[in-house]
């Protein structure tokens, strides 16, 4: 469909989503719209319309509506209603346009050029002028680009207003900055040459070459040469004062055709080359008639061939002239005569004429090397190439160039993204604990009980990710590729450590006290049977899965079970009934309690509660009084058994005897109790859990979503079952019922079945790449090879691995060599197959090897040269040392000319040397390392999982490089006396040894007599590590380890511990008691026993084993108190001390039992108190923590997770240490944790990579080459692992093969045939030598040209001769060429303003005769860009002063001197003027001066005038200066040696040996109050405040101590004034 608007233009619309052009559409815009249309005006009132806004519509297309603002404006500038202009003459406001839509944004685009160079912005009077003096440091520039809209598709150009309507348009200018102007720098002059002339008068030149040329307007270089006359003593003689006459000859002029009168004497002479021709090449003389018949024979030749190249080529003989003149010694001609004797030199000879390169036409474009994105944004690049067809000749045009690159792919935006390369890495292998072990632990451990932590090891490899923007079927999945690609990340880690699960350790508490007898489920009692229990708590637990902690709650049957208790709280005393003694009545409050001591409802209680009234008495003053009852002694037995049962008393004593009428004392039987206790039968059960069983599948349990998927299989939930039983202490296995049910652990849990795992394996990577050359024909076959990597093996019944992960084929489909290069004679070369298809030219070049020679020598013989037939072949050699030679003849006429007879030019016969096959090999170098030899592919791809240790020790081979020499001593192959290049030989890498230690000794004493100590066990060394073994730990000086466990030992308590294996078992103590048996009223039986001892048994030990302080008094004082006195309880327990400070004190009590009778004693006190002393009443107690013990470890590991422990102690103020119960009575909280985990870290060895290929040798020829290959260390060594080897890398070196390469002579001098002077030429030549590729081996040798390549192609490349020039006596001429100048950058404040720097040089003039300086060439210089430029600053330099003048120069930042002395002698400038050149590079305002003045002048004796401009002494006199600041006289400085003496008018005296070193310290000593500018220094007026108040001071002490005073009646002695003085005694 189209779509026309009301312009007219007709645009194709977008159909089905194809491509659109707008080229026509959107030509509307290239017409020009004004931004503001005035019309014609009425009156002073006109309409003025704004600028089209954008298109509008709903639609793409057509359809857009554009609109403008109109209004009515006054001539004036300011805008009125629309009605005072012309309604007729109002412009359109509206009008339709061609919308365009977001996606015609993907046809167009701006395309910008390169920004052009930087131009100054030009001055307002429109002159281009360069602002010097105003440039600080650069000038204000502008550079401009080109913005094209152009199509996408074909890259042609539209207008401009397409692309605005999507983005704006770019900047086509921008600012710049010009470096301010760079004058032309010079260097320092050289020194001045010899006199031109031995005698009279004659010249001197001394020279300077370019350093840097102008830029940016800066200075023209300055005259490079200076000269000077020089004038001899020696007067000339007659014969020197006459001039000397030479041959001067011109330069050849350029080679042309001769005219037609000399078309009988020259011609065209064409040589065939073609393909009949046989060794002698056929020359053919054509005349020539005209010009227009040469052009057009020459164009008939070229086109008669059908090639793509021409396949022969015509040469023209023409002739060149020069001419020939005789000068004098002062330059001038003379007559030709004065100076050819003989016959004259040639000044017409034959030339071939010049022949420019040809070449083909260029070859298509390379692909672009730039195939997708990448992220570094630059483009790729493509080449294309061309061919020489023609060589130049005789100074025709060089060939351009044979090659071309330029940029492709730029932006990129449609390739597909770069392939990314990341690291991978296969699932963890097992975990392994063996290769932990030292070589003695291998041998002496039971590897298959092994536990704790160890490590496991994966495989990393590389992989290119797979781009999302590629086809499906595109994508590789993992497929690995060369580590190389991945490089510039770091791998994963390949070892990580892991843990075996050991047998579970628990750490556990004392057994709590039994509790009472309860129903086996209190919320549901049932029958008369319970249980009572007691319990211990799990203090630290490993984290192994193996197995449980032992039993932690033990039962008891009992009878009558009650789960809650009546508990009865006595509120008040006992109140009496009647009177104030007697009977009465005390109040109890009665609760129900828990078994845990918990308040409940009374409903939980069965039985009745108790009477909450209890009958009781209180005594009168006549009853006898009986005191409280003691405690319950300790139970006779644990438990009961058929003949024993536990029992326990308690007693109570008389405290007063009744009166008479009082109530009597009750019998002795009633003072004491005995009650059952502890009548459980010896009878303990618990339950015990076997090991978890290994986990089922159980197909009635709903999985619910907790399955877990993963690619291929799904882990499905089962059971783990255990079985549980209730134990007999002692005997066994019993019923269930035995045992509380209520504690019975679970026998079945839930668990994961393990899921099944199939093998995944990555796909095969890529066959190994082809070789890169041909191979021989008897060869055995190559082959590649590719690979697999297993990421994960198969468990669980999965799905097997494949069992082939490395496969090798022969090469197939690969080329051989079949390709050859076919080519025209002489430059036609092209790449064809055996078949005679063409190929591309990089086919020949690998497979048919390196390219033909393009050109062949050849002669066009003239008209009167000598012809010979062919060379015959050579002759057969006799053997090594033995010649050949070949022959050839003359022909025709020329056996009968006299010049084709001289053998000397024309040889009939030559002879070669015979080539040897007589090798002689050396070594070279030195020995590689030793290389141990290598696993294959195969093995290694299949044992990664087992993390096989790669054997660093053992037998070797180390290779050494041989040098193979032939006959001549020319190095070549070395596979021509060896095989391999190498010599081998087989060496050995000692084995690491690791350390060996002794076996742990027996656990030591405890380091303490009481509380907690330590016990330790060592290890003794046996032998040291060698050879990288593994290091030994950490010893002591005695060459011991140590391993620390805890003991804690009390004399009267002991504390059991549960150490882990290996620790051995804690011995402490048994805890002591004293025990008092009564054996009257007033003396004890104290025995000491052990503590837990029933009563009847004998228990009694040395009571030396008991606290001797807390020992009970044998005798006490007792009381008994009389009828009618008062009676009171025994004494309380002291209270604790609120602190040990001083004014406290702690209280005792006492309560009154029995009232005394009236009259009587009143009772005594019932309150005491004592101070509290510290340590002596009062006493503080604190926690102590013993040290941690080492960790232990379970018996079979080696590292990992384990226990250590730490002892608790109370320890008293005093330092007395008790029972942890001591503090706790006192209410101190344990903050201390008793054991944690640890870990003891495991000594991990070095673990490396496999060796990466062998790199390819560094250089391709030469003894230098290398060969490496690298590792690298996946884990470093940790704690006493084996220590990393230091070999990472490993370098062999490659086979020496000789290095052949062109080498260019030096250029001869220059050489002028037939004459003195004048132009000549210079040549040089080109040899094949053989070289070992270091300077510091043999020099290069000759050898064959044909081991270098073309001879002739190298010729073509670089010239072989040049002109050169050889000036006569008088002339004026330039210099040689000087050496190129330091790389040098144009800078900006000390940065660099340019990447690419440039060098200069420069010829001078020399100018022999004053006469000839009119004629004389202007100098010349010339520069060349360069790389690795510097910036280089400029600054002036002085010398010292003499006679108050000095040099100043200019220097260079590299120590380059860049200004010489002022010219004498300037040469006129190229325009003819004689104005002063600035030398650049330092700026003239900032010159040093090089005259120092004095005003006035320094006349005075002695002065000289100083470089700040003022008169001063010399040294040793001192400077005295007038009121005005100026010089008076010089006066002689006291203590100078005046000895010297020194005349004024000269420097004699100064230039006499001054004193010596310590002599000059002091006559350097000069008190000058004036400076050198006339002012008085400041120290003068410091000197004068410091003395005036000196004098204060002694007005004041004088009037202090000559005071008259009472006492004193007579006046002292006259004080002798003290002078200060300096006579210049070194003494003071």
């Amino acid at each position: 469909m189209t779509l026309k608007d009301d312009f007219g233009v007709i645009a194709w619309t977008r159909r089905d989503g194809k491509y659109l052009s707008l080229f026509l559409v959107l030509s509307l815009f290239s017409i020009p719209v004004p931004a503001d249309l005035v019309f014609p005006e009425d009156h002073h009132f006109s309409w003025r319309a704004g600028q089209w806004g954008q298109c509008v519509g709903e639609d793409c297309g057509s359809g857009g509506v554009q609109t403008r603002t109109i209004w009515c404006m006054h001539t004036e500038g300011w805008t009125t209603h629309h009605s005072h202009c012309q309604h007729m003459d109002k412009p359109e406001s509206q009008r339709q346009c061609f919308k365009v839509c977001g996606w015609h944004q993907d046809l167009f685009e701006w395309e910008v050029s390169d920004w052009g160079g930087c131009v100054l912005v030009p001055f307002f009077s429109n002159e281009l002028k360069l602002r010097m003096t105003d440039c600080i440091t650069a000038q204000h520039g502008i550079q401009r680009r080109k913005v094209h809209c152009v199509r996408t598709s074909n890259r042609t150009s539209v207008t401009s207003r397409i692309c605005e309507f999507f983005s704006q348009r770019p900047p086509v200018e921008q600012a710049c900055l010009i470096p301010c102007p760079q004058d032309c720098v010079v260097s320092d002059f050289t020194s001045w040459s010899s006199c031109s002339k031995t005698c009279g008068s004659g010249l001197q030149h001394r020279t300077r070459h370019v350093l840097s040329t102008p830029m940016y307007g800066g200075a023209h270089c300055p005259n490079l040469t200076e000269i000077r006359t020089c004038l001899s003593n020696v007067r000339c003689s007659a014969e020197e004062d006459e001039y000397q006459y030479n041959l001067k000859v011109g330069a050849w002029s350029e080679c042309r055709l001769p005219h037609h009168k000399d078309a009988l004497l020259s011609g065209r002479t064409t040589v065939d080359f073609g393909t009949s021709s046989n060794e002698n090449n056929t020359v053919t003389l054509h005349t020539l008639a005209s010009h227009h018949q040469t052009h057009h024979t020459h164009h008939k030749h070229h086109h008669a061939h059908t090639h793509k190249y021409p396949m022969s080529w015509e040469l023209e003989v023409g002739y060149q002239t020069r001419h020939v003149r005789c000068t004098r010694s002062d330059g001038k001609n003379a007559m030709l005569s004065l100076c050819t004797k003989d016959s004259p030199p040639l000044t017409f000879q034959a030339c071939a004429m010049p022949k420019d390169c040809q070449t083909s036409d260029w070859s298509s474009w390379s692909p672009c090397s730039k195939t997708c994105q990448s992220t570094d944004l630059s483009p790729g690049y493509r080449l294309r190439s061309r061919v020489m067809t023609q060589i130049p000749m005789s100074g025709g045009k060089r060939c351009p160039g044979l090659e071309e690159k330029e940029a492709c792919n730029i932006i990129g935006d449609l390739l597909p993204s770069c392939p990314r390369f990341v690291w991978r890495s296969t699932h963890w292998g097992e975990c392994r604990i063996l290769p932990l072990l030292s070589q003695q632990d291998r041998r002496q451990a039971n590897i298959s009980i092994l536990c704790g932590r160890g490590i496991q090891t994966r495989k990393t490899y590389c992989v290119q990710v797979p781009d999302d923007s590629a086809p499906h079927h595109r994508k590789e999945v993992s497929r690995p590729v060369n580590a190389r690609l991945c490089d510039g990340e770091e791998p994963p880690s390949a070892v990580q450590h892991c843990s075996v699960p050991c047998q579970h350790q628990c750490l556990l508490s004392k057994w709590s006290p039994w509790g009472a007898c309860l129903h086996d489920n209190c919320k549901e009692p049932q029958g008369k049977k319970g249980f009572r229990q007691r319990r211990r708590d799990v203090m630290w637990q490993s984290d192994s899965t193996l197995g449980t902690c032992p039993h932690l709650t033990e039962f008891i049957p009992c009878e009558d079970p009650s789960c809650y208790l009546w508990q009865i709280q006595q509120e008040g005393g006992c109140i009496p009934n009647e009177s104030s003694c007697g009977p009465g009545s005390a109040v109890h409050n009665i609760t129900c309690v828990s078994a845990e001591g918990e308040k409940v409802s009374d409903v939980y209680c069965a039985d009745d509660p108790p009477p909450t009234v209890e009958a009781c008495e209180v005594a009168c003053s006549a009853d006898c009084v009986a005191g409280p009852w003691s405690s319950w002694s300790p139970c006779s037995h644990s438990c009961a058994t058929k003949t024993a049962e536990g029992r326990q008393s308690r007693t109570r004593t008389v405290l007063a005897i009744p009166g008479k009428e009082g109530k009597a004392c009750p019998a002795g039987p009633a003072l004491e109790e005995w009650r059952v206790c502890n009548d459980h039968p010896c009878i303990v059960f618990h339950w015990q859990a076997s090991a978890w069983g290994p986990c089922i599948e159980d197909t009635s349990m709903d999985l619910n979503g907790t399955g877990i998927k993963n690619e291929t299989s799904v882990c499905a939930v089962g059971l783990q079952i255990r079985k549980v039983s209730c134990i007999k202490m002692n005997v066994g296995p019993v019923i269930s019922k035995r045992c509380s049910d209520s504690f019975r652990p679970e026998t079945v849990r839930p668990c994961l079945l393990p899921c099944r795992k199939d093998c995944i394996v990555t796909p095969f990577s890529e066959w190994t790449a082809c070789p890169s050359t041909c191979l021989p024909e008897n060869s055995t076959a190559a082959t590649q090879s590719r690979y697999r990597t297993v990421i994960q093996r198969s468990a669980n019944g999965g799905q097997e691995c494949p069992d082939t992960l490395y496969e090798e084929r022969e090469y197939i489909d690969l080329f051989q060599c079949e390709l050859k290069a076919g080519f025209a004679q002489l430059t036609g070369i092209s790449c064809v197959g055996e078949s005679g298809e063409s190929a591309n030219m990089t086919e020949c070049l690998r497979w048919a090897g390196p390219l033909p020679p393009q050109i062949r020598e050849c002669r066009v013989a003239c008209k009167d040269d000598c012809t010979l037939t062919a060379w015959s072949k050579f002759s057969e050699c006799a053997g090594c040392g033995s010649s050949q030679s070949r022959k050839r003849s003359l022909t025709g006429r020329s056996k009968k000319k006299e010049q084709c007879l001289n053998e000397g030019l024309y040889p009939l016969e030559e002879t070669q040397t015979c080539p040897c096959d007589e090798f002689l090999s050396q070594p070279y170098g030195n020995w590689s390392a030793c290389i141990l030899p290598e696993s294959s592919a195969l093995g290694s791809l299949q044992g990664w999982m087992s993390h096989r240790e790669v054997k660093e020790c053992g037998q070797g081979l180390r290779y050494k490089a041989v040098a193979c020499v032939n006959q001549q001593g020319h190095l070549v192959d070395s596979t021509l006396c060896t095989d391999s290049g190498y010599i081998v030989e087989v060496c050995h890498i000692p084995c690491p040894l690791d350390c060996k230690l002794s076996d742990w000794s027996a656990w030591s004493a405890c380091s303490a007599s009481c509380g907690s100590g330590l016990k330790i066990r060592s290890k003794w060394l046996r032998e040291k590590a060698f050879n990288g073994g593994r290091p030994c730990p950490k010893l002591d000086l005695k060459n011991q380890t140590m391993s620390h466990s805890l003991a804690k030992v009390y004399p009267r308590s002991h504390q059991q511990m549960f150490p882990l294996e290996p620790q051995p078992e804690v011995i402490g103590l048994t805890e002591m008691k004293f025990t008092v048996h009564r054996k009257s009223s007033s003396r004890h039986l104290v025995e000491c026993v052990k503590k837990g001892t029933a009563s009847g048994e004998d228990g009694t030990v040395k009571e030396s084993l008991c606290d001797q302080e807390e020992m009970p008094p044998r005798a006490q004082v007792c009381y008994l108190a009389c009828p009618d006195d008062c009676v009171t309880a025994p004494w309380g327990p002291w209270s604790n001390c609120p602190q040990c400070d001083q004014g406290a004190a702690k209280n005792r009590s006492r309560h009154i039992l029995r009232l005394p009778a009236p009259g009587h004693t009143e009772c005594p006190e019932l309150l005491q108190s004592e101070q509290c002393i510290l340590n002596n009443t009062c006493f503080t107690y604190q926690y102590r923590v013993s040290d941690w013990s080492t960790c232990q470890l379970s018996e079979n590991a080696i590292c990992g997770e384990g226990l250590r422990q730490r002892l608790l102690d109370c320890i008293r103020s005093d330092g007395k240490i008790l029972e942890v119960e001591k503090c706790e009575q006192f209410g101190l909280i344990n903050k201390w944790r008793l054991s944690e985990s640890c870990t003891v870290d495991c000594p991990v060895s070095c673990i490396l990579s496999d060796w990466s290929p062998w790199a390819d040798c560094s250089h391709t020829c030469g003894s230098q080459g290398q060969s490496g290959r690298t590792r690298r260390i996946l884990q470093e060594a940790h704690e006493e692992g084996r220590p990393c080897p230091n070999q990472i890398t490993q370098i062999k070196p490659c086979p020496i093969r000789p290095c052949y390469t062109w080498l260019l002579s030096d250029w001869s001098p220059c050489t002028i045939e037939g004459a003195e002077c004048g132009q000549g030429f210079r040549r040089r030549n080109l040899s094949c030598v053989v070289h070992w590729g270091s300077r510091h081996d043999s020099p290069p040798q000759p050898v064959r040209e044909e081991l270098c390549g073309d001879i002739l192609q190298q010729h073509v490349q670089q010239p072989m001769e040049q002109p050169c020039f050889v000036p006569c006596p008088g002339d004026c001429h330039l210099t040689e060429w000087s050496t190129w100048s330091s790389c040098q950058l144009t800078c900006l404040e000390g940065r660099s303003f340019e990447t690419t720097g440039r060098q200069a040089r420069s010829r001078a003039v020399i100018i022999q005769v004053m006469e000839n300086q009119a004629s004389c060439p202007h100098q010349v210089f010339e520069t060349k860009p360069c790389k690795g430029g510097k910036c280089h600053s400029y600054q002036w330099r002085t010398g010292g002063w003499s006679n108050n003048e000095r040099v100043v120069w200019c220097q260079r930042s590299d120590g380059v001197n860049v200004t010489g002395e002022q010219l004498q002698f300037p040469l006129a400038s190229p325009d003819g003027s004689y104005r002063a050149f600035c030398e650049g590079g330092c700026f003239p305002q900032k010159r040093p001066t090089t005259l120092r003045h004095c005003h006035p002048p320094c006349t005075k004796p002695f002065s000289h005038c100083t470089p700040s401009g003022v008169c001063g002494c010399e040294k040793g006199y001192t400077e005295v200066m007038t009121t005005h600041g100026f010089l008076d006289y010089c006066t002689r400085t006291p203590g100078v040696d005046n000895n010297k003496k020194a005349d004024v008018k000269t420097n004699s005296g100064r230039l006499k040996p001054g004193p010596s070193q310590a002599r000059d310290l002091f006559t350097e000593w000069t008190l000058r109050p004036v400076g050198p500018d006339g002012r008085v220094k400041l120290w003068v007026y410091a000197v004068t405040a410091v003395g005036f108040i000196l004098i204060l001071c002694i007005i004041a002490l004088s009037f202090l101590v000559c005071k008259p005073t009472k006492a004193t009646k007579t006046s002292p002695p006259p004080q002798k004034p003290l002078t200060l003085a300096y006579d210049g005694d070194m003494d003071m």
